[in-house]
């Protein structure tokens, strides 16, 4: 006579700081979701807006650190309440597909080799608030198919872990409140496979104002620097070597621009430089082109560019830091095992 499995439980563990226009819809699709058994756990990191509220109203349990410490601190106060024997992590400006959950817990009984599952964003953003983010959002889905695979940085926004391997690997390091999921990902991919599938799927709520996004793009690639510095390749996903070019090319074409005042032979650099970025990705220029259109390209391939050039910016400054600042040199590598997870406030549970 054959043992009926039970299904073990899941615990989806949402960090939350200021986003009141997608939590209801984060925490709806989480509840929504056709895998059980399922716990639900909302850590607001002391949001200003009045998001913790909302997340009150779902029958789901609500934490509150004690002060805002970023998005690694919110996480594991999250994992460390949890009583799941996977620990799913969703960024609140995400809403799952009904099945993610599912899917991603079969992913990971079928391969126990895997550290990580994570998922991809739809080619849809969650909330149509403006172009810039119809752009973003396409370029993300694009970036990650083309990362289906071994990883080697994890997609923390969206991403399913057995406990033991958190157990294991440890918390996220609660000094980053930026780049953490990529100092993560380089611990786990150490132990473990990170593996991306589209099979699991979600939702997302991007940036729709342009210069917040290029400014969190730049913050993004500059704290990356010590990290490329210090492991000496390219990661696995996205991040690929042609990509890399792109950005490098996006930057030289438009610190090239002020040369045509000496001569207009100069503009000639500058669009064999704007060629060069464009030749990075074309499958993704091709594919915006096959399902949005000509005039909907034309707006991406701008939106893409700026993109590429923040990045790129990014990226010398940050080396220029890293020659400079032996504190910005070891910002992954200074000692903070013995701090501990912050006492939280319980301000809404589930029945």
């Amino acid at each position: 006579m054959t043992t009926p499995t039970t299904n073990p439980l899941v615990s989806v563990i949402i960090p939350n700081y200021n986003y009141a226009n997608s939590i209801g819809k984060c925490v709806d699709a989480a509840l929504a979701q056709t895998y059980q058994p399922l716990e639900v756990i909302v850590v607001d990191d002391h949001s200003t807006d009045d998001s913790l509220a909302r997340a009150r109203r779902r029958d789901v349990t609500v934490l509150q650190t004690p002060r805002n410490s970023g998005v690694a601190v919110a996480r594991n106060t999250g994992a460390a309440a949890a009583n799941g024997e996977i620990l799913f992590f969703v960024d609140s400006d995400v809403a799952l597909r009904p099945d993610a959950v599912a899917k991603a817990v079969a992913e990971l009984a079928a391969h126990p080799e895997y550290g990580a599952v994570c998922g991809i964003y739809e080619e849809e953003p969650l909330i149509r608030d403006s172009i810039v983010e119809e752009c973003r959002v396409q370029q993300a889905y694009c970036w990650r198919m083309t990362s289906l695979g071994e990883v080697s940085f994890l997609f923390s926004s969206l991403t399913a872990i057995p406990r033991r391997v958190f157990d294991e690997v440890g918390p996220f390091n609660p000094r980053l409140r930026q780049t953490e999921e990529v100092d993560y990902g380089e611990r786990m991919s150490a132990r473990y496979q990170i593996m991306v599938t589209d099979q699991v799927r979600g939702w997302h709520d991007d940036d729709h104002e342009l210069l917040p996004l290029l400014r969190k793009l730049y913050r993004r690639a500059r704290l990356r620097v010590p990290l490329f510095a210090r492991r000496r390749r390219f990661a696995k996903g996205f991040e690929s070597p042609a990509r890399s070019f792109g950005t490098v090319a996006a930057l030289g074409a438009l610190a090239s621009l002020p040369l045509a005042v000496l001569h207009p032979a100069w503009l000639l650099l500058t669009a064999v430089l704007f060629g060069v970025s464009l030749s990075a990705d074309t499958d993704m220029y091709r594919h915006v082109w096959r399902n949005r259109g000509v005039p909907f390209l034309t707006v991406f391939t701008g939106v893409v560019f700026l993109t590429n050039v923040a990045i790129a910016a990014g990226i010398a400054v940050g080396a220029a830091q890293w020659l400079l600042s032996r504190d910005f040199r070891n910002l992954y590598d200074a000692d903070w095992s013995g701090e501990g997870t912050p006492a939280t406030t319980m301000v809404g549970a589930a029945a």
